[in-house]
């Protein structure tokens, strides 16, 4: 003890020196164990660098410069998919203006509405009474709910179009054509001008669905289709659902004399293959009922069609615009 009071400086530069030594191991030991797990990592990083390289194709080299190949390859898809833009053309709006007023869309759509009737009337498509194309709930309406002036526009620009394809089909009849709710107005619409679904979108387009209800033989259900198919608006048919004509409820009886024409031409195409008179006529003198030819089959069949009632579900495709 008394050795300790004599080298009292002695022993604490001792005890110093430890609790210093202490800590440069304990520095050390730290700096060897982050050491070496950067060397593992970087060990890591020459194995997948190995691994690349040995990998075909190889990302390059002093012959090949495999990098600039993808991303010439890259421009040339964004190229196709440029082109392949012209393909999806957006419906113009109507009234086509950016912002739209109360008043231009009130008596745009009043135009439209008589321009789609009177042009019904020139292909002899019997529409409803009083059809206003879906746009009952707005058109005795001057002023729109806020908000809903342009969706209302797109929609009637594509209504129109979906329209003037049945009419260049000369459809018999158009019974309905059936659109998402867009409007607060639309709430208080006839339910038979809508449908409950909404538009989606996703990361390339804005899919805007409709259904269409039209009855007619099946030469002008090929024309609608192709009418869809060659339409230089993406319209695409997702489900098409076909029944004869009487089986359903028909939202308006009058007569159609394009349907009656068919009807009676396919009648009398019947009539002559069983070789019988047409009612309230006279059978003719030398008309007599073929026979069946041995070895070489029967009357020939005549097929008489009937009129059809066709529910078709349609999605129109915009594109959003490119950010």
């Amino acid at each position: 003890m008394g050795w300790i009071k004599r080298n009292l400086f002695f022993v604490g530069g001792g005890l110093l020196a430890l609790v210093l030594l202490g800590g440069a191991g304990f520095f050390i030991y730290t700096g060897w164990a982050r050491n070496a797990e950067k060397s593992d990592k970087l060990n890591e990083i020459y194995g997948k660098l190995q691994e690349i390289s040995q990998e075909k194709p190889l990302p390059g080299n002093d012959k090949t410069n495999n990098t600039q190949i993808a991303k010439d390859q890259e421009k040339q898809v964004r190229d196709w998919i440029t082109a392949a833009g012209n393909y999806f053309q957006s419906i113009p709006a109507i009234p086509p203006d950016a912002v739209v007023s109360s008043e231009a869309f009130a008596a745009a759509l009043r135009r439209t509405v008589d321009m789609l009737q009177h042009d019904a009337d020139a292909a002899s498509v019997t529409l409803p009474p009083k059809y206003d194309f879906s746009f009952s709930a707005q058109r005795s309406l001057v002023k729109f709910a806020n908000g809903s002036l342009e969706p209302l526009a797109a929609q009637l620009g594509e209504v129109k179009a979906i329209s003037e394809i049945l009419f260049a089909a000369r459809v018999n009849d158009l019974d309905s054509i059936q659109r998402v709710r867009v409007s607060d107005d639309d709430l208080a619409g006839l339910q038979s001008d809508y449908i409950d679904e909404h538009a989606t979108t996703n990361e390339l387009a804005i899919l805007t669905p409709y259904v269409v209800t039209f009855r007619s033989f099946t030469p002008e259900l090929a024309r609608v289709l192709s009418g869809f198919a060659t339409s230089p608006y993406t319209i695409i048919v997702k489900s098409i659902n076909v029944q004869p004509a009487g089986t359903s409820t028909l939202t308006d009886t009058t007569p159609n004399p394009y349907a009656q024409a068919n009807a009676l031409a396919l009648e009398h195409m019947r009539f002559r293959g069983e070789g019988m008179a047409m009612p309230g006529t006279m059978p003719m003198p030398d008309q007599q009922t073929p026979q069946a030819v041995t070895g070489k089959g029967g009357l020939q069949t005549v097929l008489k069609e009937q009129l059809l009632r066709i529910t078709l579900e349609v999605e129109i495709v915009k594109l959003l615009p490119k950010s």
